[in-house]
């Protein structure tokens, strides 16, 4: 799936110059936490979200003491930080550090972006022009969408394969001390987990085989003997 299968495109977008008062009013009145920043060309400036408009209740004069240690900090964050949260155009307040990407950006890639820089929503451009939105909410519509039908019923010893060829894959997976056993489709993972996160994990592999119906977790923890083996 791509970005022109994900993306928003009825765009709600502002002018650099709008005033911050009708920004805040515009996204209260349409329900919307952020809104574009686009030239007369319809170039992406910058996007102002609520938290950029939220940042001028919680910026609020510093203590004697706050006060006196920005005199040793580096100036130009806290200029920034002053400059957006008193601005009074979208020019101002918007962030401009966007993360853009074409129609043809699959959804895999689009989700990583957003995990590295900590951000929620992805703009979709064309030749430099603006043409929609991929939030988080959109991909998590694409994963709903994603999910596999029933698969047709597979034979126990190949779930058993494909259970262990999965295990095999993960470098976290201590593949000597966990023993998986499928039964109708079962699958029961006997033997011992280092941690509840790696039992966890395991539960979700195994839950991910096609075919497999359910998981039954059978792991103890592992005795203080084996774990001094690894």
């Amino acid at each position: 799936m791509q970005a022109k299968d994900l993306m928003t495109t009825n765009l709600v977008v502002v002018p650099p110059d709008m005033p911050v008062t009708a920004l805040a009013e515009l996204l209260a009145a349409r329900g919307i936490s952020a809104v574009p920043v686009v030239d007369a060309a319809g170039a992406p400036l910058g996007i102002v979200t609520e938290g950029d408009l939220i940042r001028r209740l919680a910026d609020q004069p510093p203590g004697a003491f706050t006060w006196f240690l920005n005199h040793f900090r580096d100036a130009k964050p806290l200029a920034q930080r002053f400059a957006k949260a008193h601005g009074a155009t979208a020019r101002d307040v918007m962030s401009t550090g966007l993360v853009s990407v074409t129609e043809a950006e699959p959804a895999e890639r689009i989700a990583q972006l957003m995990e590295a820089h900590g951000i929620r929503r992805v703009l979709v451009v064309r030749d430099g022009r603006l043409l929609g939105l991929v939030s988080r909410a959109d991909l998590l519509r694409a994963i709903l969408r994603a999910q596999p039908t029933a698969a047709p019923a597979a034979d126990d010893a190949a779930l058993l394969r494909a259970t262990m060829a999965a295990m095999r894959e993960q470098p976290w997976v201590d593949t000597y001390w966990v023993y998986p056993d499928v039964t109708a489709g079962v699958v029961t993972l006997y033997g011992f987990a280092r941690h509840d996160a790696a039992r966890q994990a395991l539960m979700a592999l195994a839950q991910g085989v096609p075919g497999v119906t359910s998981v039954q977790d059978r792991l103890e923890p592992m005795p203080l003997i084996l774990r001094a083996t690894l």
